[in-house]
């Protein structure tokens, strides 16, 4: 047992963290796409969308340590076993979206001439990292709220 990942004053660490993971996705996700598409956002997220996408990067692997803690406490249930299949394909999507974040930010700050090519590929990349990740952490949800609460 870990006691970081074990819980809190009684409470299972998962639960706790996991709502850092629902908001924050969604919410790296919509600034790396309005860093994408609006080029005044992207200059006043500046360095924050590639930190965010970086702290999302890390808070997940977290996220899933403390989920595999508690289904050592509640079993194998098949739908818990769902949520937390679903919940291990979330990692490479966090990674992309923190390294498409991270190319954009340092294309943006120290490019030597505007292009078409690398903007188009980053915006591409961008759109599609964030639509995963998202996508995913709403499946990942519905399926851990379905492993708790029925349905």
């Amino acid at each position: 047992m870990n006691p970081i990942l074990d819980g809190v004053m009684g409470l299972p660490m998962h639960p706790l963290v996991v709502h850092a993971v629902v908001v924050l996705v969604p919410l790296s996700a919509l600034a790396l796409v309005l860093g994408t598409l609006v080029p005044a956002a992207r200059r006043r997220l500046g360095a924050v969308t590639p930190l965010l996408a970086l702290l999302v990067m890390l808070l997940v692997p977290v996220t899933i340590a403390s989920g595999e803690v508690l289904l050592g406490m509640v079993g194998p249930t098949p739908r818990v076993l769902e949520h937390a299949r679903l919940a291990r394909m979330l990692p490479p999507w966090t990674i992309a979206m923190a390294v498409v974040a991270a190319a954009q930010w340092a294309w943006y700050r120290w490019r030597e001439e505007p292009g078409r090519l690398v903007p188009r590929l980053l915006g591409a990349a961008a759109v599609v990292a964030a639509g995963g990740a998202t996508t995913l952490v709403v499946m990942i949800g519905e399926a851990g709220a379905r492993s708790v609460w029925g349905g």
